[in-house]
């Protein structure tokens, strides 16, 4: 995970050096999760068939590329994209074979917990990204930042493949395009009225989360630089920690939610979440303590639904569609990951730029508004928790 903040940390940098508008900016960062969402389908799929192992170990390879190849040759727009969807490309080999590794070994009622920590695991990666970009780049140029970063997918490969035990998979037919695609199974996954909640409700999740996370540093930098905020610490390393201290909101969740019910846990988070955005977006230019115990508990609430979901999909999948299941709430989770950044990005644009106080409130407010609609949509039409 260690290079999948290193481009949020340095997006205002780079997107000064190389000239982009806020928008392209946002393609860049949503790029990642394009070639996580045009691949995971085939990564999970692969994992019915062969030890995820190997999976994982080359999906690890395929990320190391991706960081090595941004420090060593991105120099603008198009560089940048590809470098990036190379590294999405990566990361959905590692994720969801990660998550099905876990899966086929821990069953029983314990099985929610262990996903909640997995996914919360998640939140680690990227407050370590976040902090080693934040130190690096500005010692050592942010290059290095990358090349650094593309350590971390080569040690968690080697070290996957050859601690986990071997999973023997019985040998499929051939891969065909129904097998990346298996539309006949995700109706099925769709059919199924708790595993659609549970993917769609990770989707607009994940456009959230993504999209603020994408755009924490350059908000950051927009509080310090227009209201003169003068922040204690690096930009990159407050938003790492910040992140870092939201890892447990997915834990702490998900046992909320098994005392609660998994349903009304997940509207109270995605309500609270989303107007915990637009009140941070509204407060830049408070005081800095405010706007980051104001940043904090958004990352908290942010957070606080996400192993509940995944937790709730895996419960709620019939044991043959799991990989599938798997599968199509990552790509469309993912998918809202990829549009996340972007539309923060042209909201800004469309909205006065970078530099005004209200296109920072309506960005926060358009990546917020499926979570803030979640729960109208449930009250309209109710479905099992």
């Amino acid at each position: 995970m260690l290079g999948f903040s290193t481009y949020a940390a340095l997006l205002p940098e780079l997107r000064d050096a190389w000239g982009l508008s806020n928008s392209q900016a946002g393609i860049v960062g949503g790029m990642f999760f394009a070639g996580y969402a045009a691949t995971v389908s085939f990564w999970t799929a692969l994992t019915d068939r062969t030890d995820p192992r190997n999976v994982y170990l080359a999906g690890s390879l395929i990320a190391a590329a991706g960081g090595a190849g941004f420090g060593l040759a991105a120099s603008g727009f198009v560089s940048a994209v590809v470098f990036q969807m190379l590294l999405g490309v990566g990361i959905a080999a590692t994720y969801m074979p990660g998550l099905r590794l876990l899966s086929d070994r821990i069953s029983g009622p314990h099985q929610s917990r262990y996903i909640s920590f997995y996914t919360s695991f998640f939140g680690i990666g990227i407050a370590l990204s976040l902090a080693i970009a934040g130190f690096i780049a500005p010692a050592w140029g942010w290059r290095a930042a990358f090349l650094v970063s593309a350590v971390g997918p080569l040690l968690s490969g080697f070290w996957v493949f050859l601690v986990i035990s071997r999973t023997v998979r019985q040998a499929g037919a051939a891969f065909s395009l129904a097998t990346l695609f298996p539309v006949a199974a995700w109706r099925k996954v769709l059919a199924n009225r708790a595993c659609a909640g549970y993917t769609f409700g990770y989707t607009v999740h994940c456009l959230e989360l993504f999209g603020s996370r994408a755009w924490v540093v350059a908000f950051l930098a927009f509080s310090a630089g227009h209201f003169g905020n003068a922040f204690p610490w690096n930009l990159a390393a407050i938003a790492a920690v910040i992140n870092l201290a939201s890892v447990p909101a997915s834990i702490v969740g998900n046992e909320i939610a098994v005392r609660m019910g998994r349903r009304r846990w997940i509207l109270i988070a995605m309500l609270a979440s989303s107007l915990l955005g637009l009140l941070l977006g509204a407060g830049a230019g408070w005081h800095w303590t405010v706007v980051l115990g104001l940043m904090l508990a958004y990352s908290l609430f942010i957070m606080a639904d996400s192993g509940t979901l995944t937790a709730g999909l895996v419960a709620a999948a019939p044991a043959e569609l799991r990989g599938a299941a798997l599968g199509l709430y990552s790509l469309l989770g993912f998918g809202g990951g990829m549009l996340g950044p972007i539309v923060f990005g042209a909201a800004l644009d469309a909205t006065g730029g970078a530099q005004s106080h209200l296109a920072w409130v309506a960005a926060y407010a358009a990546i917020g508004a499926g979570c803030l609609a979640a729960p109208l949509v449930v009250r309209m039409k109710r479905s099992p928790r």
